[in-house]
């Protein structure tokens, strides 16, 4: 382990810090201006899991959410004078039934799997023959309370449900509330509600004034058809109505700014006669991994007058046990508590399935989410009814501390898990500042061939999670320092090597990309840190995204990097993988009992595995990590030699696209594999292998220029003359100066440019969609800045204007902007190839 690695006892060791920051500190004004609008920005990030962001523009104008779109509430509102202001989320509704949905009642409906004729949606269609089954209806095992199990690929359920009203005039705002999977419609009394694609639970449908004319007293009858392309089915529905007298935060603040660094968010609003500084922080740092997994993150405050009177001023943050389930129907029980001079809320779900259930885009239904505050006259930690506190705050301006235990049963009783400080008075000479923290204790983090285990920061154990509070807590100054540091290094890096627009994207991607992943250790004290493959199947540590995100932990910490090979490397030494290539993965996260991807990448996946061996020689000056695999890398390597040049119809990253055999972006890879192996050899003194392999890297090359020659560029596939493809893989041959294909680079930079839309270079000819990840790599083969920020500057422009709120997606539409799929992945670490390049040519 390197020595700039701080463990747990060297964090135990700084210094303590005073009770608030202070002027000195400079917390709330960040290191650089980033002009970049994030199109989704993080909030509170640890891992797949604690990922917590906002998809708007300003802060207080949608609840905040998982990167999958699942909502992860926090409401924050600052009291002036007497007078609140929202600055954070939105108060939940408080919506009680008119037709109530399955958690209340295992409603009955008339149903037919099979399209009825007729006009079956209205309100006096015979349904007689229609069979009468009860709610939900779908996957059992999958979704809740399913009493009617249906599903298949390609299947439709449709069902009517009536239900009578016995007022139609004395409604306020209704609701109608409804999940499903997948595509839908729904109507009422047969004029369509809503409908659309995807899935999920608890969807909420403001009816117009139009659609609440359509109710009559009396019968009416909500109609809906579900159709289930595959995978899970889902139906339940039902309407809702506003309660009266709900206690709310109705006034917005005004959103001044909003600066992403690397390590913290930075938001500016003016709340009356006081401006509101207020900064997020993951304390994410490359070299310190106690601190880099520790799954606690800030919440920094500073209140100023804009004016020249005195303002009396108290803050509120908020947040629910929803943070910790999986399905809205999930029991939850909260507690607070006391420790070591810190207060505690903390809440999750009552039956813990801890790492029981793998998948894509799913939210953690184990472990516990902690609000926590340092004790003090002024500062409070509650936990009680959810309108209650925010009353009690509007009218008082403090909470009730501590509060008994709540079980929930139904998401609409969830309590308030909230912090509260008393700032006193505030002018525009006196400005007050705090902070407080919140965090989730997973508890298990990763099931790793078959056994549970804790993230890193826990060293098996041995740290609780009010230990690490107590932690973080006690060096707040020095820890916000230490992530100022890291943020005027991503960003001074980037600067240095490609200017303003490329500095902005790497501030803006870096917890994205760290958060990605997990941290800890296996039973033989290797470190891991896996990825989980968001929003592209599941897959944890796909050996496809440890490539492209490789530049960033080869420029700053190759530990990491060594960490997301190991397990591969040990999988094919333990006999587990018997194949003469590498594998594609570990599994679907959080469960890594070994490769569950249904297809082998074994030109893709080899060559990356020997390419990053190499690369991180490069960047540590010795080969002693490729030596402990020499054996298994030697024969990753003659398989590249053997089947690598001509690929026939080996599948690679990029199939998505579509498969197309003999890729010749694939073969550069093989090509530059077999060049690593030789680089390797030679740094382990073998210089007669070394020799060997470098000629066959080189007569490889020759022959790949051959095969892939179209006039004034380079092809897409050997067999497909008039087509062309982003050669991202020539990278490496170009920060090596290993020389391999000479001046086929420069010619396809060259080439490129011609090819370029509003948002970027297209992947190749076939659509105009792209891989941003990999448009910095080819970017990385320009010798002249010039060249870089003609392809890179694309890329900005598609972050800071696409219309897809999602936290960056790496899969765009260059014409368009918008977001293909693929959001919240680890491999826009591939944003800091021009960085490594810059550090590697140094070296």
């Amino acid at each position: 382990m390197k020595k700039t690695i701080i463990t747990a006892l060297a964090v135990a060791s700084l210094l303590v810090c005073s009770n608030h920051a202070t002027a000195k500190d400079n917390f709330f004004e960040p290191v650089a201006k980033n002009s970049l609008r994030l199109p989704s920005v993080p909030l509170l990030v640890s891992d797949p899991y604690f990922s917590v962001w906002s998809a708007s523009d300003n802060l207080m104008d949608k609840t905040s959410e998982h990167w999958c779109s699942e909502a992860r509430p926090l409401i924050g509102a600052l009291r002036v004078d007497g007078k609140v202001y929202r600055f954070l989320g939105m108060d939940k509704l408080a919506l009680e039934s008119v037709v109530p949905m399955t958690d209340e009642v295992l409603w009955e409906g008339a149903v037919m799997r099979s399209k009825p004729s007729g006009d079956w949606q209205s309100l006096n269609y015979d349904d007689s023959q229609w069979k009468r089954e009860t709610a939900a209806f779908g996957s059992k095992g999958e979704y809740p309370r399913v009493n009617s199990p249906w599903g298949g690929n390609n299947t439709d359920i449709y069902v009517r449900r009536t239900f009578n009203v016995d007022d139609v005039d004395n409604f306020g705002d209704l609701y109608f509330v409804y999940s499903h999977d997948d595509d839908f419609d729904i109507y009422l009394n047969g004029e369509k509600l809503v409908g659309g694609g995807g899935w999920g639970l608890g969807f909420k449908h403001k009816l117009t004034p139009e659609q609440k004319k359509l109710l009559k007293k009396g019968k009416n009858v909500i109609a809906a058809h579900v159709h289930n392309g595959s995978g899970g089915a889902y139906l339940d529905m039902g309407l809702f109505k506003e309660k009266t007298g709900t206690v709310r935060f109705d006034t917005p603040a005004v959103q001044k700014s909003c600066t992403v660094m690397a390590t913290s968010t930075y938001y500016t609003f003016a709340c009356g006669p006081v401006e509101l500084d207020l900064v997020f922080t993951a304390p994410q740092l490359y070299d310190n991994l106690d601190l880099l997994s520790t799954p606690i993150n800030y919440i920094s405050y500073q209140v100023r007058a804009t004016d020249k009177k005195s303002h009396d001023v108290q803050i509120y943050f908020e947040t629910t046990p929803e943070m910790g389930v999986r399905e809205e129907s999930q029991s939850t029980k909260a507690s607070a508590f006391s420790k070591n001079g810190i207060n505690y809320a903390m809440g999750g779900t009552i039956n813990q399935p801890i790492c029981d259930r793998a998948g894509d885009q799913i939210c953690i239904d184990w472990g516990y989410m902690y609000v926590a505050g340092r004790e003090g006259l002024n500062r409070k930690v509650g936990l009680g009814d959810y309108y209650k506190m925010k009353k009690d705050f509007i009218n008082n301006g403090t909470i009730e501390a501590g509060g008994e235990d709540v079980v929930t049963h139904n998401s609409r009783l969830y309590p308030a898990m909230s912090y509260c400080e008393d700032l006193g008075t505030v002018s525009k000479a006196n400005a007050e500042s705090g902070y407080m923290m919140v965090g989730y204790d997973d508890v298990y983090s990763i099931k790793y061939l078959y056994k549970l285990r804790k993230g890193y920061w826990a060293h098996d154990g041995k740290v609780s999670i009010t230990d690490a509070f107590e932690k973080l807590s006690a060096n707040y100054s020095n820890i916000m320092n230490a992530c100022r540091k890291v943020d005027a290094e991503i960003y001074g890096d980037g600067l240095k090597a490609g200017g303003v627009k490329y500095a902005e994207l790497l501030a803006g991607s870096y917890r994205q990309v760290m958060s990605a992943h997990k941290l800890f250790t296996d039973e033989d004290g290797n470190l891991l840190w896996f990825s989980k493959e968001n929003n592209s199947n599941g897959s944890v540590n796909t050996v496809d995204l440890t490539y492209p995100s490789a530049p960033l932990f080869l420029a700053y910490n190759p530990e990491l990097q060594k960490a997301m090979m190991t397990s591969i490397f040990e999988y094919s030494r333990s006999g587990r993988w018997t194949k003469p290539f590498a594998a594609h993965d570990m599994g679907t996260y959080p469960i890594a009992n070994g490769q569950t991807y249904n297809g082998d990448m074994p030109v893709e996946e080899s060559g990356n595995m020997v390419i990053l061996a190499a690369a991180i020689a490069k960047a540590e000056g010795n080969a002693d990590y490729a030596h402990k695999y020499w054996d298994i890398i030697t024969q990753w390597t003659d398989y590249l030699v053997e089947n690598g040049l001509d690929p026939t119809n080996q599948l690679c990253t990029d199939d998505f696209a579509g498969h197309w055999a003999h890729n010749a972006n694939l073969s550069v890879k093989a090509v530059m594999g077999v060049q690593a192996y030789a680089e390797l050899a030679k740094m382990q003194g073998m210089n007669d292998v070394a020799a060997k392999y470098a000629a066959k890297a080189k007569e490889m090359a020759d022959k790949w220029k051959e095969m892939a020659a179209d006039g004034d560029h380079y092809r897409l596939a050997f067999d497909r003359p008039d087509t062309w493809s982003q050669k991202y893989n020539m990278v490496w041959d170009v920060m090596w100066n290993t020389g391999l294909f000479g001046d086929v680079p420069a010619t396809e930079l060259k080439y490129y440019l011609t090819k370029q839309n509003t948002y970027g270079l297209p992947l190749d000819c076939r659509r105009e969609y792209s891989k941003n990840d990999w448009i910095m790599w080819t970017a990385a083969m320009a010798d002249d800045l010039a060249t870089f920020q003609a392809l890179t500057d694309p890329v900005h422009k598609y972050v800071n204007e696409t219309t897809s709120r999602v936290p960056i997606s790496d899969w765009h539409h260059t014409d368009s902007g918008q977001w293909v799929s693929f959001r919240a992945r680890s491999v826009i670490g591939g944003y800091w190839m021009q960085v490594l390049k810059d550090k590697t040519r140094k070296k």
